[in-house]
Protein backbone atom coordinates (compact mmCIF):
# COMPACT_ATOMS: atom_id res chain seq x y z
CA UNK A 1 0.00 0.00 0.00
CA UNK A 2 1.09 3.53 -0.72
CA UNK A 3 0.00 6.90 0.58
CA UNK A 4 -1.79 8.78 -2.18
CA UNK A 5 -1.70 12.48 -2.85
CA UNK A 6 -5.35 12.62 -1.77
CA UNK A 7 -4.42 11.06 1.57
CA UNK A 8 -1.66 13.63 2.10
CA UNK A 9 -4.19 16.41 1.47
CA UNK A 10 -6.65 14.73 3.83
CA UNK A 11 -3.92 14.48 6.48
CA UNK A 12 -3.13 18.17 6.30
CA UNK A 13 -6.82 19.10 6.32
CA UNK A 14 -7.38 16.99 9.42
CA UNK A 15 -4.36 18.51 11.12
CA UNK A 16 -6.22 21.79 10.87
CA UNK A 17 -9.06 20.30 12.89
CA UNK A 18 -6.75 18.59 15.35
CA UNK A 19 -4.85 21.77 16.15
CA UNK A 20 -8.13 23.61 16.62
CA UNK A 21 -9.34 20.92 19.02
CA UNK A 22 -6.03 20.73 20.91
CA UNK A 23 -5.25 24.46 20.90
CA UNK A 24 -5.94 25.00 24.58
CA UNK A 25 -4.12 21.82 25.64
CA UNK A 26 -1.00 22.79 23.70
CA UNK A 27 -1.19 26.34 25.01
CA UNK A 28 -1.37 25.02 28.57
CA UNK A 29 1.73 22.87 27.99
CA UNK A 30 3.55 25.88 26.59
CA UNK A 31 2.40 28.13 29.43
CA UNK A 32 4.20 25.82 31.85
CA UNK A 33 7.62 26.02 30.16
CA UNK A 34 7.43 28.52 27.29
CA UNK A 35 5.71 31.62 25.96
CA UNK A 36 2.22 30.15 26.21
CA UNK A 37 1.46 30.67 22.52
CA UNK A 38 2.24 27.29 20.91
CA UNK A 39 -1.37 26.12 20.68
CA UNK A 40 -2.52 29.45 19.26
CA UNK A 41 0.33 29.50 16.76
CA UNK A 42 -0.23 25.95 15.49
CA UNK A 43 -3.97 26.55 15.22
CA UNK A 44 -3.45 29.76 13.26
CA UNK A 45 -0.81 28.20 11.02
CA UNK A 46 -2.82 25.16 10.06
CA UNK A 47 -5.93 27.26 9.52
CA UNK A 48 -3.91 29.04 6.84
CA UNK A 49 -2.69 25.71 5.46
CA UNK A 50 -6.28 24.47 5.17
CA UNK A 51 -7.30 27.73 3.45
CA UNK A 52 -4.60 27.33 0.81
CA UNK A 53 -4.83 23.57 0.24
CA UNK A 54 -7.60 23.72 -2.40
CA UNK A 55 -5.38 25.86 -4.63
CA UNK A 56 -2.61 23.22 -4.68
CA UNK A 57 -4.55 19.97 -4.13
CA UNK A 58 -4.18 19.02 -7.81
CA UNK A 59 -0.39 19.43 -7.71
CA UNK A 60 2.17 16.76 -6.81
CA UNK A 61 2.94 15.84 -3.20
CA UNK A 62 6.18 17.81 -3.18
CA UNK A 63 4.37 20.98 -4.23
CA UNK A 64 1.66 20.44 -1.61
CA UNK A 65 4.22 19.95 1.15
CA UNK A 66 6.33 22.91 0.06
CA UNK A 67 3.23 25.13 0.05
CA UNK A 68 2.42 23.88 3.56
CA UNK A 69 5.91 24.70 4.78
CA UNK A 70 5.94 28.18 3.25
CA UNK A 71 2.51 28.89 4.72
CA UNK A 72 3.64 27.85 8.20
CA UNK A 73 6.80 29.93 7.87
CA UNK A 74 4.83 33.04 7.02
CA UNK A 75 1.92 32.63 9.44
CA UNK A 76 3.26 31.01 12.64
CA UNK A 77 5.10 33.04 15.23
CA UNK A 78 7.84 32.06 17.65
CA UNK A 79 10.07 29.07 16.99
CA UNK A 80 7.24 26.88 15.68
CA UNK A 81 6.95 28.59 12.28
CA UNK A 82 10.59 28.14 11.24
CA UNK A 83 10.80 24.60 12.66
CA UNK A 84 7.56 23.14 11.31
CA UNK A 85 7.94 25.13 8.12
CA UNK A 86 11.45 23.77 7.61
CA UNK A 87 10.19 20.22 8.18
CA UNK A 88 7.68 20.43 5.34
CA UNK A 89 9.98 22.31 2.96
CA UNK A 90 12.76 19.75 3.40
CA UNK A 91 10.31 16.85 3.22
CA UNK A 92 8.95 18.28 -0.03
CA UNK A 93 12.30 17.72 -1.75
CA UNK A 94 11.93 13.95 -1.37
CA UNK A 95 8.32 14.02 -2.58
CA UNK A 96 8.99 16.23 -5.61
CA UNK A 97 6.81 15.25 -8.61
CA UNK A 98 5.35 12.23 -6.75
CA UNK A 99 1.67 11.34 -6.80
CA UNK A 100 2.04 8.68 -4.09
CA UNK A 101 4.59 7.48 -1.55
CA UNK A 102 5.63 3.98 -0.62
CA UNK A 103 6.86 3.25 2.89
CA UNK A 104 10.54 3.73 2.07
CA UNK A 105 9.79 7.08 0.42
CA UNK A 106 7.68 8.17 3.38
CA UNK A 107 10.49 7.24 5.76
CA UNK A 108 13.00 9.16 3.66
CA UNK A 109 10.66 12.15 3.47
CA UNK A 110 10.19 12.34 7.23
CA UNK A 111 13.88 11.71 7.84
CA UNK A 112 14.86 14.56 5.53
CA UNK A 113 12.36 16.87 7.22
CA UNK A 114 13.56 15.87 10.68
CA UNK A 115 17.19 16.50 9.75
CA UNK A 116 16.21 19.94 8.53
CA UNK A 117 14.55 20.68 11.86
CA UNK A 118 17.60 19.52 13.82
CA UNK A 119 19.87 21.73 11.72
CA UNK A 120 17.56 24.75 11.90
CA UNK A 121 17.03 24.45 15.65
CA UNK A 122 20.58 23.23 16.37
CA UNK A 123 18.94 20.55 18.52
CA UNK A 124 19.93 16.99 19.34
CA UNK A 125 17.96 14.08 20.73
CA UNK A 126 17.45 14.58 24.45
CA UNK A 127 17.19 18.39 24.28
CA UNK A 128 13.43 18.27 24.99
CA UNK A 129 12.24 19.49 21.59
CA UNK A 130 10.12 18.21 18.73
CA UNK A 131 13.24 16.37 17.52
CA UNK A 132 12.72 13.94 20.40
CA UNK A 133 9.66 12.65 18.57
CA UNK A 134 10.81 12.94 14.95
CA UNK A 135 13.88 10.79 15.69
CA UNK A 136 11.96 7.82 17.14
CA UNK A 137 9.36 8.10 14.35
CA UNK A 138 12.08 7.75 11.72
CA UNK A 139 13.54 4.78 13.61
CA UNK A 140 10.12 3.13 13.78
CA UNK A 141 9.52 3.59 10.05
CA UNK A 142 13.01 2.24 9.29
CA UNK A 143 12.27 -0.89 11.31
CA UNK A 144 8.96 -1.32 9.51
CA UNK A 145 10.74 -1.03 6.16
CA UNK A 146 13.20 -3.72 7.19
CA UNK A 147 10.33 -5.96 8.30
CA UNK A 148 8.43 -5.18 5.08
CA UNK A 149 5.30 -4.17 6.92
CA UNK A 150 2.36 -2.54 5.19
CA UNK A 151 1.75 1.20 5.30
CA UNK A 152 -1.16 0.97 7.73
CA UNK A 153 0.69 -1.15 10.28
CA UNK A 154 3.88 0.88 9.92
CA UNK A 155 2.04 4.15 10.62
CA UNK A 156 0.14 2.67 13.55
CA UNK A 157 3.48 1.65 15.07
CA UNK A 158 5.00 5.06 14.28
CA UNK A 159 2.03 6.81 15.86
CA UNK A 160 2.35 4.74 19.01
CA UNK A 161 6.08 5.39 19.11
CA UNK A 162 5.45 9.12 18.71
CA UNK A 163 3.09 9.06 21.69
CA UNK A 164 5.67 7.28 23.84
CA UNK A 165 8.39 9.69 22.73
CA UNK A 166 6.28 12.78 23.49
CA UNK A 167 5.53 11.48 26.97
CA UNK A 168 9.23 10.71 27.44
CA UNK A 169 10.04 14.43 27.14
CA UNK A 170 8.44 14.93 30.57
CA UNK A 171 11.53 13.69 32.39
CA UNK A 172 13.99 15.65 30.24
CA UNK A 173 15.58 18.98 31.07
CA UNK A 174 15.16 21.50 28.27
CA UNK A 175 18.37 22.60 26.56
CA UNK A 176 16.91 24.68 23.74
CA UNK A 177 14.48 27.56 23.44
CA UNK A 178 12.58 29.46 26.08
CA UNK A 179 12.14 26.33 28.20
CA UNK A 180 15.91 26.04 28.64
CA UNK A 181 15.88 29.21 30.77
CA UNK A 182 14.04 27.24 33.45
CA UNK A 183 16.89 24.77 33.92
CA UNK A 184 15.83 21.88 36.15
CA UNK A 185 12.37 23.41 36.57
CA UNK A 186 11.62 22.34 32.99
CA UNK A 187 11.70 18.72 34.17
CA UNK A 188 8.24 17.32 34.78
CA UNK A 189 6.54 19.01 31.82
CA UNK A 190 5.75 17.54 28.41
CA UNK A 191 7.25 19.48 25.52
CA UNK A 192 4.52 21.20 23.44
CA UNK A 193 6.41 20.97 20.14
CA UNK A 194 6.99 17.26 20.62
CA UNK A 195 3.29 16.90 21.42
CA UNK A 196 2.36 18.61 18.15
CA UNK A 197 4.53 16.19 16.18
CA UNK A 198 2.82 13.29 17.97
CA UNK A 199 -0.61 14.67 17.05
CA UNK A 200 0.45 14.98 13.40
CA UNK A 201 1.72 11.38 13.27
CA UNK A 202 -1.36 9.93 14.94
CA UNK A 203 -3.52 11.86 12.47
CA UNK A 204 -1.54 10.45 9.54
CA UNK A 205 -1.94 6.94 10.99
CA UNK A 206 -5.70 7.47 11.24
CA UNK A 207 -5.91 8.57 7.59
CA UNK A 208 -4.01 5.46 6.46
CA UNK A 209 -6.11 3.19 8.67
CA UNK A 210 -9.36 4.43 7.15
CA UNK A 211 -8.08 3.79 3.66
CA UNK A 212 -8.18 0.08 4.38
Amino acid sequence: MTLSKQQIVEWLMRCGGVFADERDFLTQLDTEIGDGDHGLNMNRGFNKVVEKLPSVADKDIGCILKNTGMTLLSSVGGASGPLFGTFFIRAAQVADAKQSLDLAELKQMIQEGAQGVMMRGKADLGDKTLCDVWGPVVDSLEQSCQQRLGMRQALQLAGARAEQAAQATIVLQARKGRASYLGERSIGHQDPGATSVMLMMKTLAAVAEEAG
